[in-house]
């Protein structure tokens, strides 16, 4: 079924499409690259990064490339340089047309409808006449040499004529010079001759200054080393005359240490013998007070005996001859009973025996009782006379025994440290006298009285004591 609206909508989507076709025709885009120059009934306009309409048939366009153009110049002809001589330079140029509208717009002028290589043909005739006059005037030294600087002339020199046609230098670099004449070559031969010469010149030098320097060095060590051997001398003299010292002060030293332990040795010995003796004398002396004591309780002893014996001979002796006597009779009157007439004639010699034996053992019993007043007597004589002896006649032991460490002495060192008597050996038996001096007090002092009192007591030759009386001797008895 035919539709007008469908029809409508076709043809009018048709219509658009036909229409985005036209514009798209006619919208020019202009690239980084290249400018458009639009020129017709609104007149001449550049269009530069971005993009317009193109009327047809009222306007037109054409591009124009902004890219960097690089072409040589190298003049056919030689060109003379101040001095007249002759050479051959080429060199490379690097060229834009300028990005403002204006110097585009002039560019469009002069190379718009002109090919690309028309363009460089016309640019090259401009840069190689300016080459020319600036290679007039410098010196082949100064192109050869300088050639930045040559750049930098042609840039500037060039500027005015490149702004008239809307170009620019970028870069002007020249890339050889040469000539026929081998002028640029025989140029450096003075600079190599001279700067082999200069080398020779340096080389000769340096080998000058490292003869001298190695001369001097040797020299310095040889000084060096003399002082050294003459410090190392003077080192080892004095370390040797430090030793010396070393060892005198040691042994010096030694001497008055060695002298101190002498000392110190003599008055230990001789403090050691004065406390042996002090020792001994207290030794001595409570000797003395033990056998004194044993003394004392010898006599209580011995008196203890007495009296034990006198209890024994009552206890045994009497009573054994009373027992005896009683046991005889009874057998005596047994037997007299048993053999009457027999014993009668018996008996009495039994009776004269039996009486012989009791008056025998009663003799023995009376002897030792005594005997032993006697010895009581004596020992009560032995109070003081006897221990005055004893003390005097053990005197000599008493010395004896003081002097009796020195006999364990091998041998005896003697520093004398004074004078006349008090000095060496005498000081030694001086001492020993001292002590002996002192036993006599040390007698009164176990004895308990002085000497003096006690010699007094002691009984002349020849008397006696006093003697025991009837009533003693019949206690003793």
């Amino acid at each position: 079924m035919y539709n007008p609206t469908i029809v409508i909508a076709g043809l009018m989507v048709l219509a658009i499409l036909f229409l985005m076709a036209v514009f798209a025709k006619l919208f020019r885009k202009a690239g980084p690259h290249e400018a458009i120059i639009v020129y017709g009934f609104r007149g001449t306009r550049v269009v530069k990064g971005r993009g317009t309409v193109i009327f047809p048939m009222v306007e037109n366009c054409k591009g124009l490339s902004l890219e960097l153009m690089s072409f040589d110049v190298a003049p056919q002809q030689d060109l003379y340089t101040r001095q007249g001589v002759a050479v051959t330079v080429e060199a490379v140029a690097q060229i834009k047309v300028k990005s403002d509208p204006e110097s585009i717009l002039t560019a469009a002028e002069q190379f718009l409808t002109k090919a690309p290589k028309e363009r460089e043909d016309l640019i090259r005739l401009v840069m190689e006449g300016h080459l020319r006059g600036i290679i007039g005037q410098l010196t082949v030294e100064e192109i050869v040499k300088q050639p930045e600087m040559v750049g930098d002339r042609m840039r500037s020199t060039c500027a005015d004529d490149m702004n008239k046609m809307g170009l620019e230098v970028i870069s002007f670099t020249i890339k050889e010079v040469r000539d026929k004449n081998e002028y640029i070559t025989n140029m450096g031969r003075p600079d190599v001759a001279r700067i082999k010469r200069d080398a020779d010149v340096a080389a000769a030098e340096a080998d000058r200054d490292t003869a001298i320097k190695r001369a001097l060095a040797a020299r310095e060590a040889a000084v060096a080393k003399a002082q050294a051997d003459q410090e190392r001398v003077l080192a080892e003299t004095l370390s040797l005359a430090k030793q010396a010292e070393a060892q005198r002060d040691l042994e010096l030293k030694k001497a008055e240490y060695n002298e101190m332990m002498k000392k110190a040795q003599a008055q230990a010995d001789k403090a050691y013998e004065i406390q042996t003796n002090i020792m001994q004398q207290q030794v001595r002396a409570e000797e003395v007070t033990v056998h004194q004591v044993e003394k004392e309780h010898e006599v209580k002893v011995q008196e203890a005996e007495i009296e034990r014996r006198d209890r024994e001979l009552t206890a045994t002796v009497l009573k054994q001859a009373e027992f005896e006597r009683r046991r005889i009779e009874t057998l005596a009157e047994a037997e007299r009973q048993r053999l009457i007439k027999e014993a009668e004639g018996r008996a009495a010699a039994i009776r004269a025996q039996g009486d012989a034996e009791a008056e025998i053992i009663f003799k023995k019993g009376e002897a030792e009782a005594k005997a032993m007043n006697v010895k009581a007597e004596a020992y009560q004589e032995f109070n003081q006379a006897a221990i005055v002896d004893k003390l005097i006649s053990n005197m000599p032991e008493v010395v004896k025994a003081l002097a009796a460490p020195l006999a364990n002495v091998d041998k005896i060192t003697v520093i004398s440290t004074g004078n006349g008597d008090a000095a060496g050996l005498n000081k030694i038996t001086g001492d020993l006298t001292k002590m002996a001096a002192q036993i006599p007090a040390l007698f009164e002092t176990l004895s308990g009285m002085p000497l003096n009192e006690l010699f007094a007591k002691v009984r002349t030759i020849g008397d006696k004591g006093p003697k025991l009386d009837g009533k003693s001797k019949g206690a003793a008895q």
